[in-house]
C-alpha cells in the first residue's frame, strides 16, 4: 500500500517526544499515531502497518482552514496527546474508554464537574500504556486539513470519527464514547486534587 507514510524513517516514542529538545516540528502538518498493541474491538483489517505497528489515528494541526495562526502547532498537539488528559485529547479519550476494563479507570467528571478525564491515576495508567504502545510520525503541510481529508478517504484509520463516517468502525466508536459520557454524567463528581506524577 503506497501512502505518504510509506517512506517513514522513524516512529517516535512518548519518551522521545517529551524529551528536551523535542524532535517534533512546530510547523503545520498532519501527525499519525501507530500502535504496538491495538485496543480491544478495534478492527485492523486494511490498516497501514510499519515495522509491526498499526496506524490507527491521524489529525491535522491546525485542523481546519482559517486556523492557520492557531497556537496549536504539531509539537504542541503531539506532546499533549502523550501527556495531557482525556478532556483535551480526542485520542486519549478514545483510548481511555476502549481500555477502561483493562485499566479500571473509566471516564469520570472531575473538579467542578465540567471536565471529564480518567482521573489522575487513570491518566498515569494511560501514560504508561502509551509509553509501551504508541508511536508517532508527522508530515509538514501548509494545508493539513486537506491532507487529513485525503488520508481518511484513502486509508483505513479506525480511531478517527470526524471526517471518517465512511469507516465501518466510526459509528461504533462514536456510540461507545457516547455511552461512556452518559455513564460519567450519571456518576458522582470525583475529587481529583492529587497531582499527577
Amino acid at each position: 500500500m503506497d501512502t505518504v507514510f510509506s517512506n517513514i524513517e522513524h516512529l517516535y516514542s512518548r519518551e522521545e517526544v517529551l524529551s528536551n529538545p523535542c524532535p517534533v516540528t512546530k510547523a503545520n502538518g498532519v501527525y499519525a499515531f501507530f500502535f504496538k498493541e491495538v485496543p480491544p474491538g478495534v478492527p485492523v483489517e486494511g490498516c497501514f502497518t510499519h515495522d509491526g505497528l498499526t496506524l490507527l489515528y491521524i489529525a491535522g494541526s491546525p485542523d481546519k482552514k482559517g486556523k492557520a495562526n492557531s497556537a496549536q502547532n504539531l509539537q504542541q498537539r503531539v506532546r499533549y496527546h502523550f501527556k495531557g488528559n482525556a478532556d483535551g485529547s480526542t485520542l486519549r479519550r478514545s483510548l481511555g474508554i476502549l481500555l477502561a476494563k483493562e485499566s479500571g479507570y473509566p471516564l469520570r467528571r472531575v473538579g467542578s464537574g465540567k471536565k471529564m478525564t480518567l482521573r489522575n491515576k487513570g491518566e498515569q495508567w494511560l501514560d504508561r500504556w502509551m509509553h509501551e504502545n504508541a508511536f508517532v510520525t508527522w508530515i509538514e503541510n501548509e494545508e493539513p486539513w486537506d491532507l487529513e481529508n485525503k488520508l481518511l478517504n484513502s486509508l483505513s484509520i479506525p480511531l478517527n470519527i470526524q471526517g471518517n463516517k465512511h469507516h465501518p468502525y466510526a459509528a461504533m466508536l462514536a456510540q461507545i464514547r457516547s455511552q461512556a459520557i452518559v455513564q460519567a454524567e450519571e456518576a458522582d463528581i470525583v475529587d481529583d486534587t492529587h497531582p499527577r506524577l
